[in-house]
Parts: structure tokens; C-alpha cells; sequence
């Protein structure tokens, strides 16, 4: 078989089953409204969740990061990309989490996959036991897969099932537990106090994936602050701007600088994105905004119950409604488009089967009009879904 029949066929199986995807170009996305060659949509479906693209104090920073420093770094952080600005990002990153250190690195997926591969790696036989919950991020699981560890998944928040995987683990190995403190397409939070004093018990690193409650929760509250050895977060969602971080100990991030393949052979992030990335952190820092982003979150779940839509348990910015058909949750997608609203259509394999969802991300420069909006358009579309479906099954049985 040749690789295009190859491709044409599994492209043909994607559309049949609802799956295919098809990027939208955006040509512009500013104060919450995406603008694309067929209209203008009020924005429910972008990660920025405190509105920090567009701050003029963020703008501002990269403004006198690009005078500084230039657009680029020109080299990797072990020749000359290494930058006063990454090492002040760096150091505010690592004392607002009560860490000794931290290193940065281009994305979420690339320290994922730096930090798995660093600490499992070996050629003969497995390196160490690393256990995660079902639903960790791709680029967590993919460099799992791609490390040298025992690698298990735990079911999701599932304490019990941990502990039994534990209990069976190498303890001539080193062991790492991993789980994200914000699950990204759930919205929910795993008990962190318990997973740590857990992960303690049998002598294993606790790592926190911390991407989707960075600015959504306060710094004081946040579980970084618990005893996790190792805290992955990301700047591209409620900084506003783009990269990623690992923080801990020295020793670890040392370690990470001299065995990281991902962070050693990449040129360094942009130094002018780190000095207005260091800007954003300060703003968050201050709370104001995860304090009104708060506020939006009580506000649509208020409404939506009012209005008997049937979101599922979430205190945090991501919000959803199981619909478990693809096609359904196209369909529900599109038609909130023709209202103006544009909110994410998630299907397998980003989430389990059978849980294919609407995903709403809620921001702080959301106003109540926007959210009221987005109530009045779910209840008409899945009011004319409904109807479609009932005249489809009546022209069947006739």
C-alpha cells in the first residue's frame, strides 16, 4: 500500500466516524471575540482564562524584552541562549512555589517530555516505576511510552488503585507518581494532601502537572504549595503568553540541565517572551483577576443550573457538558457558531469514549452579558438538536 492510499483511507475513516479535524484560521482574537473569514464569535473556548493576552503591561514587557534582547536567543541554553531573562523568570517562578529552583523550556509537551526521559533512562531493562492517572495530558503519557520506566496508569483520582500499584512496585527503583492538579478536559482536582502523604509512604516523588490551575487558583492555595517534589506548569494558558517550566530542588533541575535531551539540544525561548512572561507572573501574583475569574465561574454555573443545563462537576475555569456522540457535538459546536459563540467541541481520543463534550472555558474579561449569551445559545441549540433528531427518527419509522 502506498502512503497516500494509506492516508486517504484512515482520513475516510475519521470522517465517517465523526473524528475528522480541520484547523480554522483565526484572523484576529482580541477583547474575547475570534474573528475568522465567516463571522465574529464570542470566545469560550481558548485557555487564557485571566485575559492576559492583550494586557497592556504584558504587551509592554515584550515591547522592552524585543529592545533588550533582540527576537530571539540565537543558541541553546548551554551556549550562549541563556539569558537574564530567563534567569529572573526562573527565580520569581521558583520562590512564588516555594521551590529551589526552576528551568524553562519551550512548551508543556516538550518538559513532559524532557522531565520523563531525563529521569527513566536506561538500555537494559526498566529504569524505574513511574505511575500517572488515566487522564494526564498526552505529552506526559507519550513520554512515558518513550522512557525506560515501568509505566502504569492509575484510574482517574483513584487513591485505592494507587496505593495497589505501589504496594507491587521495584523497590530497588526509583518511583515517581504523577497527576495534574486541574485535569484539562474534566475541570476536576485530585486530592494532593492525600496522593503526597501516599507517595511518601512508599518512597516515591510526587509531580504535579500544574498547567490548567496556574492563575486559576491562589498561589497560597495552590497544590504546588503541598509536598510535591517536581511541578510542571505552563505560561501559554493563564499567563497569556507561551512556554513552560519544571521546578524543584537544585539537584533535580541540574540534573535536568545536564540530561534533559529536549532542554540541552533546543534553542532557549525567546528572552524577550520570559521578560514579558515575568510581567504576566506579577500580574497573577496580585489576584485580582483569579478573583474575578472566580466570580464568572459561580455567575455560568449559577445560570446554567437555573437554565437545567446539565454541566458536570467543576469548580474551575473548564466547564463542560457530556453529549458522548461526535457527531452531536459537532453538530451542537456548529450550531453555537451560527449564534456567534464559539465553544470547544471535544471528541475522542482526547477524551474517553463515550464522553465526547462541549468544553467552555471561562475567563475573567468575560462579562455577564457574554455569559448569558452562551446560556440562551446552548438551550436554543440543544432545543433545535433535539428537534432534528426526533423528525429524522419520525421520517425513519414512517
Amino acid at each position: 500500500m502506498s502512503f497516500n492510499s494509506m492516508f486517504n483511507a484512515r482520513l475516510e475513516e475519521q470522517k465517517q466516524q465523526g473524528l475528522f479535524r480541520e484547523r480554522v484560521c483565526v484572523e484576529q482574537n482580541h477583547q474575547g471575540i475570534v474573528s475568522t473569514q465567516s463571522g465574529h464569535f464570542l470566545d469560550f473556548a481558548s485557555n487564557d482564562y485571566l485575559g492576559l493576552r492583550h494586557h497592556s503591561d504584558v504587551l509592554q514587557g515584550w515591547v522592552e524584552g524585543l529592545e533588550l534582547y533582540g527576537s530571539g536567543s540565537g543558541a541553546s541554553p548551554l551556549v550562549t541562549g541563556y539569558m537574564k531573562a530567563h534567569q529572573d523568570l526562573e527565580q520569581q517562578v521558583a520562590k512564588s512555589l516555594k521551590r529551589e529552583a526552576a528551568l524553562l523550556f519551550s512548551s508543556g509537551f516538550a518538559a513532559n517530555q524532557a522531565l520523563c526521559r531525563a529521569l527513566f533512562h536506561g538500555k537494559d531493562g526498566a529504569s524505574g516505576n513511574l505511575f500517572c492517572d488515566k487522564l494526564m495530558h498526552a505529552s506526559f503519557i507519550d513520554g512515558a511510552l518513550a522512557s525506560s520506566a515501568s509505566f502504569k496508569r492509575f484510574k482517574h483520582n483513584d487513591l485505592n488503585h494507587l496505593e495497589s500499584l505501589l504496594q507491587r512496585k521495584n523497590n530497588d527503583l526509583p518511583t515517581l507518581v504523577a497527576t495534574e492538579s486541574i485535569f484539562s478536559m474534566d475541570g476536576d482536582a485530585p486530592d494532593i494532601n492525600a496522593m503526597a502523604e501516599l507517595s511518601q509512604k512508599y518512597d516515591s516523588w510526587l509531580m504535579l502537572d500544574a498547567a490548567h490551575s496556574l492563575g486559576v487558583l491562589s498561589i497560597e492555595d495552590h497544590p504546588s504549595q503541598q509536598n510535591a517534589p517536581i511541578i510542571m506548569g505552563t505560561f501559554g494558558k493563564a499567563l497569556g503568553t507561551c512556554g513552560a517550566f519544571i521546578a524543584g530542588s537544585e539537584t533535580l533541575i541540574s540534573f535536568l540541565i545536564n540530561f534533559a535531551r529536549d532542554y540541552i539540544y533546543s534553542t532557549a525561548m525567546p528572552p524577550a517572551q520570559a521578560h514579558a512572561t515575568l510581567v504576566s507572573w506579577n500580574i497573577m501574583l496580585a489576584e485580582e483577576r483569579t478573583r474575578e475569574l472566580h466570580r464568572k465561574i459561580a455567575y455560568f454555573k449559577a445560570k446554567a443550573t437555573k437554565a437545567n443545563i446539565a454541566i458536570q462537576p467543576s469548580d474551575s475555569a473548564i466547564q463542560w457538558i457530556k453529549i458522548g456522540s461526535p457527531t452531536r457535538t459537532i453538530a451542537l459546536s456548529q450550531t453555537l457558531k451560527q449564534f456567534g459563540l464559539w465553544v470547544g467541541a471535544m471528541r475522542e481520543p482526547t477524551v474517553p469514549k463515550g464522553t465526547d463534550r462541549l468544553r467552555i472555558t471561562l475567563r475573567a474579561d468575560h462579562s455577564e452579558k457574554d455569559i448569558d449569551a452562551l446560556i440562551d445559545g446552548i438551550c436554543i441549540a440543544n432545543s433545535q438538536i433535539e428537534q432534528t433528531s426526533q423528525e429524522c427518527e419520525h421520517g425513519t419509522d414512517s
